[in-house]
This record gives C-alpha cells, sequence and structure tokens, in this order.
C-alpha cells in the first residue's frame, strides 16, 4: 500500500491587514495577483517558481521564509542574525495554512547571502565541521559548498527553502542537486525553490508555477516552462538571437 504524501505547507494567502499598505513590495503585481485569487496552494512534494527578474518570485519566496520562522539571510531555524535587513514586509502579512505533519528539521538557502550563513555557521563552535562533510565551507568553492550543504545538512522529513540555488552551480552540479532533490522528495521532503534553471526543473513530479508579467501564477508544464522554452530555442539557433542582440544600428 502506498501512503499519499503530504505536506507541511498548505497554502499561502496574503493577510486581509495588507489591503490598504501600498509601495514596495505591495505594489508587484504577483502580490496583488495572490490577493485576487486568494492564497497559493502549495502542494506536496517539489514546487519551483519561476519568472523573469523583477516578477517577484524571490520576493515571495523570501515572504514564505519569514512567515515560516526562518531569518531572512537564511540559514536553520534556529539562525538569528542580520549582516544588513533588506527584506520586504510582505512576509509580515503573508499567512501559512499549515498540514498535520511537522517538519522534522528546516533550512532557507538563498543564494545571495549565502556567504553570510557559512560566515555565522564558522562562527558558532564546533557547527563549521559538523554535519558539512568535514570540511568548512569557506574552504570549499561557492558551488561546491552548495553541494555540501544539500547532500550533508538537509534530511528526510525536511521543509527547504531555495532562492536561486544553480547561482552558483555548473551544469553538472545542477545535475548533482537535481538527483539529490529526487532523494529528499522520496524521504518525505518539501521543497520550495526559486529558480531559472531548466535543468533544476526537470525533476520528475514537481510543480512548476510561473509568474507572468501581469503577476499571474500559472501552474505549466516542463516544456512550456519559460527557461525550458528560451533555453531550447538559443541552443537550437544562437545566431539567430546574436544577429538581433549584436546588430548595429
Amino acid at each position: 500500500m502506498v501512503t499519499e504524501q503530504r505536506g507541511f505547507i498548505r497554502e499561502v494567502r496574503i493577510d486581509p491587514s495588507a489591503d490598504e499598505r501600498d509601495g514596495y513590495p505591495f505594489d508587484l503585481p504577483v502580490v496583488a495577483a495572490l490577493r485576487r485569487g486568494g492564497g497559493l496552494r502549495i502542494p506536496p512534494g517539489a514546487i519551483f517558481l519561476v519568472g523573469e527578474n523583477g516578477s517577484g518570485k524571490s520576493t515571495l519566496l523570501e515572504a514564505i521564509a519569514v512567515a515560516t520562522g526562518f531569518n531572512p539571510e537564511g540559514g536553520s531555524q534556529n539562525f538569528r542574525f542580520a549582516t544588513r535587513s533588506t527584506e520586504s514586509e510582505l512576509g509580515d502579512h503573508l499567512r501559512v495554512s499549515w498540514g498535520t505533519r511537522k517538519p522534522r528539521t528546516r533550512f532557507f538557502l538563498r543564494a545571495e547571502s549565502f556567504y553570510n550563513v557559512a560566515t555565522e555557521i564558522e562562527r558558532i563552535p564546533g557547527l563549521a565541521e559538523a554535519g558539512y562533510g568535514g570540511v568548512r565551507l569557506h574552504e570549499r568553492s561557492h558551488g561546491e559548498s552548495f553541494v555540501a550543504l544539500m547532500r550533508e545538512r538537509f534530511g528526510p522529513d525536511g521543509l527547504y527553502l531555495l532562492d536561486e540555488p544553480e547561482a552558483a552551480l555548473s551544469p553538472r552540479g545542477c545535475l548533482a542537486v537535481l538527483a539529490r532533490f529526487a532523494e529528499l522528495i522520496a524521504q518525505r521532503c518539501q521543497l520550495i525553490v526559486a529558480t531559472h534553471s531548466p535543468i533544476l526543473l526537470a525533476l520528475p513530479g514537481a510543480t512548476i508555477y510561473q509568474i507572468g508579467d501581469d503577476g499571474g501564477i500559472d501552474r505549466v508544464a516542463y516544456d512550456d516552462a519559460l527557461p525550458v522554452q528560451m533555453t531550447r530555442d538559443f541552443l537550437a539557433a544562437p545566431e539567430r538571437y546574436l544577429r538581433y542582440l549584436l546588430e548595429s544600428d
């Protein structure tokens, strides 16, 4: 008998208290779309958020992280440090509907501030080597530290939020992370990932939410995801793109 997988987070929605607020991030189209739609369902397993730069996917992921108790700069649920406060107010106005199952462990990996997280890990006695394969994260390359973190720190029954993890990864590194994602899903984990990587998006069974220019959030198939379409089009005929991009006026 196969037991149906259940996620930890079931839905996120904007609290009505934010209705009168304006300015960033409340003027982002994705926030308006969440209000109109009454929220966003979060299926179990892996959920990918895709969209153009500025679409609000990282802002939304950061807000989910804050609303679920993470430090805005990243780390486990126990990390509480601040290098520079740049997070939006959205997390304070986001409401999370939890399922009956609670995660055993949690981690928020944010590519742009991971250096600060690695530094904080080194500051805590005994934590620098423990759980990271016996090598300090700062003694690895950026990409190697990402892969080591996911292999050594991420465990079963975990909730993991990742913001553009491919930023530090080679294509081979992306493949290694894709394989690790599959292992984590088999271990009853829930992943919410903002990404531009067509490699990571290929994870079997994943839900892909695409944020459009109008802020609308639509579930799309792998072949219809913008990073996949654009990468395929470019690789099929790079000269066509280069002629358009580089031609002189």
